[in-house]
């Protein structure tokens, strides 16, 4: 019987992917530079050490590195301060299982500031019992212990917990450490959605039909 759920944040909760890919544009569009085409492509292996390097050579900035780096920051921030939208249907689906006994918690690679933020823009940090970074468990998702840590705060076993990943390799992780994994469609790795939906228990191409979800996943 299920009695926790755990949920990803960007990718599965919150539609924010796009912000994370194109952030050098809209930190460059906040300066009034217009950023050249590719340019997501260029920065996305880049650190943000190196990103901050590659913009102000590339754009001749007149800025130093670090004020480039609290720039973006900045344009992070905002973004989850005042923007950040939920997947549609996600309210529904929350209330769905809050309705239905199940405590709730995230655990995301996002920094708690970013992730704080957002769930208060959206009125949100009510449904989830906690709140667990992999910064502050001093591991990622290719480890379990962002997953053990926060069901051990749910106070649930790990094969009545569902975790929500978007991202193949963090689904693969959950179900290794004995959770119950429900793989959620993202447009961001729409590549990989194959792969995702054969590794996890369940599979959401979104969160509008509760009810089927709960009568597969619930009973």
């Amino acid at each position: 019987m299920i009695r926790g759920a755990i949920f990803d944040l960007d990718g599965t909760l919150l539609d924010s992917m796009p912000m994370w890919n194109h952030a050098g544009e809209v930190y460059l569009a906040g300066l009034g530079v217009r950023a050249k085409p590719g340019l997501a492509k260029v920065m996305f292996p880049m650190t943000i050490q190196q990103s901050a390097v590659y913009l102000r050579r590339e754009y001749a900035l007149p800025l130093t590195e670090e004020e480039i780096i609290a720039g973006v920051n900045r344009t992070i921030e905002g973004f989850y301060r005042y923007q950040a939208p939920f997947k549609k249907g996600v309210p529904e689906f929350l209330n769905g299982l809050k309705s239905a006994g199940i405590v709730m918690a995230v655990a995301t690679v996002t920094d708690r500031p970013y992730v704080e933020a957002a769930l208060h823009h959206l009125n949100a940090r009510p449904y989830f019992r906690a709140v667990l970074t992999a910064t502050e468990v001093g591991a990622g998702k290719d480890r379990p212990d962002i997953y053990l840590k926060t069901a051990a705060v749910l106070g649930t076993a790990t094969g009545e917990t569902l975790v929500f990943e978007d991202a193949l390799h963090a689904a693969r992780t959950a179900k290794a450490a004995g959770f119950q994994t429900v793989g959620v469609y993202d447009a961001s790795s729409k590549d990989r959605q194959v792969a995702l939906r054969e590794e996890c228990d369940y599979y959401l191409t979104d969160f509008h039909d509760f009810p089927s979800f709960a009568a597969e996943a619930l009973t």
